[in-house]
């Protein structure tokens, strides 16, 4: 299955709103620097329309997804008020930076893309539980990277490979709501995962010495520690299931469980990834959870 791709934004402000100035052009440019933003008179004739108001009322994000997926233009188009156009971009850039291609000078290479037709053809997209696991693995990568311009060869690959244990024990269903201690439950998850990252890895062409960092990593990769890598792989996982992942995850498993997971999920993240959550836009119920969590 080919993926979308994200090239540009174009930002169209509403005739009714007066001044034709766009603030933060610059700013959202800066932190999606693979992504062309152009301020435009009108949409491409076959752009993905996404407007302000549907996307800051919309309730879940079922028809974005579609209208994104089943685009034929590598482009976006952002339509509104002026003065909400670049933060609703950079909110639909963070749902869908999965589609955006951000490399770094680690991953710029015919290895890595060797690595990623790999690491795509483990997934089985026909089932829904894994292809949400390949979106979030990709998303983890975009989010890294986002953290970490000059995130290490070794670390995006560990945040590709993070949950493929997943493939193994719920491809068709989920079944950590049943752990009686979720905790050691994740910690088993992360140390098989590690070892089958490494042995993907070592098959695909990547060095002995970065395959067994990339163990390292994803062993540890459910706690917070004093490598740094680890806590960086903390940070662009958590972020992603609060930016991608949480609406399914809500829909899948209830409030209750949700509740546990967001909180769960907090901890792992450090005060400056934290701070993106001002820039994602969460659905009302997992915002709820959050505020809960953050006021308990």
């Amino acid at each position: 299955m080919k993926r979308p791709t994200i090239a540009g934004v174009h930002l169209v402000a509403s005739t009714r709103s007066g001044s034709g100035l766009v603030p933060g052009v610059a700013a959202l440019a800066e932190e999606h620097p693979t992504v062309e933003i152009v301020c435009a008179p009108r949409p491409g004739a076959s752009d993905a329309i996404i407007g302000v108001d549907a996307w800051s009322s919309a309730a879940d994000f079922a028809a974005f997804e579609a209208s994104v997926a089943s685009s034929t233009s590598d482009a976006l188009t952002i339509c509104g008020a002026p003065s909400e156009l670049t933060r609703t971009a950079g909110e639909v850039l963070t749902r869908f930076q999965r589609y955006v291609d951000r490399r770094n000078e680690a991953s710029e290479s015919p290895v890595f893309d060797a690595v990623l037709a790999a690491h795509a053809a483990l997934h089985d997209v026909d089932k829904p539980l894994v292809k949400a696991d390949l979106d979030h693995a990709i998303d983890t990568w975009q989010w890294m990277l986002r953290l970490e311009v000059h995130a290490s060869l070794a670390a995006q690959l560990a945040a590709l490979f993070h949950d493929i244990e997943r493939l193994e024990s719920e491809p068709d269903r989920r079944i950590e709501q049943h752990a009686p201690d979720y905790a050691a439950f994740k910690e088993t998850h992360a140390r098989r995962g590690a070892e089958r990252a490494e042995e993907v890895l070592r098959g695909a062409g990547i060095d002995p010495s970065t395959a067994s960092r990339v163990r390292e990593l994803v062993a540890s990769h459910e706690r917070r520690s004093r490598d740094a890598e680890v806590d960086l792989l903390n940070d662009a996982d958590a972020l992603s299931f609060f930016s991608l992942n949480s609406p399914g995850y809500a829909d899948y498993f209830g409030p209750e469980q949700t509740r546990k997971k967001v909180a769960y999920t907090l901890r792992r993240l450090g005060a400056r990834a934290r701070a993106r959550l001002d820039g994602v836009r969460l659905r009302a119920d997992v915002r709820e959870h959050l505020l809960f969590v953050e006021a308990a």
